[in-house]
């Protein structure tokens, strides 16, 4: 009988101390999808020198939201990172289907994280989603390497608050995210320990 299979989507994965991957270490990532075939996230806590109005530019578009202009963009993750994820907030709420975009993954919960330049367009026009991340690249698991790799240690999940990812400034995010399961960042140890 096959092991029951685990949901991780709408959770944030939080890197443990210890983990040996540079790329990750100090991250969260917001999982956009997690299925029997792999998972998808975004870390919303490394920003990069860019600026969105500065991507805005190089896709030719202006951005007038005084709002989002001069917001940061994340590194989503080392794959295809030339390519630009947007999360943001379900329009229309929760109970709304489909997605105003071309190209947008809806996730439980209310958000959608879409690739399609309308998403740009529409945010160089004044209209679109109100709260944005921006990323360059994602993180992604082939199937099973998640489980693998939570397994070992290397990461733990705490279901996923907006407040964090939209609200928080990107020097507490980590620490947040910690709190979600009533731990101190400044109590964790870098060595793992066995009972």
């Amino acid at each position: 009988m096959a092991a029951p299979s685990v949901d991780f989507t709408n959770q944030f994965l939080i890197a443990m101390p210890g983990m040996g991957d540079g790329t990750f270490a100090g991250t969260v990532i917001y999982l956009c999808e997690h299925n029997e075939k792999g998972a998808l996230g975004l870390v919303i806590n490394k920003p990069i020198d860019i600026k969105l109005k500065n991507l805005f530019e190089k896709v030719e578009l202006s951005l007038d939201r005084a709002d989002i202009a001069d917001a940061p963009v994340y590194f989503g993750g080392p794959v295809q990172t030339e390519r630009g994820f947007v999360l943001h907030e379900r329009l229309g709420g929760e109970e709304e289907a489909g997605g105003h975009y071309n190209s947008s993954l809806q996730i439980p919960g209310g958000l959608e994280m879409t690739t399609s330049k309308d998403v740009l367009e529409a945010l160089s026009n004044g209209a679109g989603p109100k709260k944005i991340l921006v990323t360059l690249g994602y993180s992604g698991w082939g199937a099973g390497q998640l489980e693998d790799e939570m397994s070992r240690n290397g990461w733990i999940n705490v279901g996923a608050e907006r407040e964090i990812i939209f609200d928080t400034p990107v020097d507490q995010r980590y620490a947040k995210a910690l709190l979600l399961l009533g731990i101190d960042a400044r109590m964790l140890s870098q060595e793992a320990g066995h009972a």
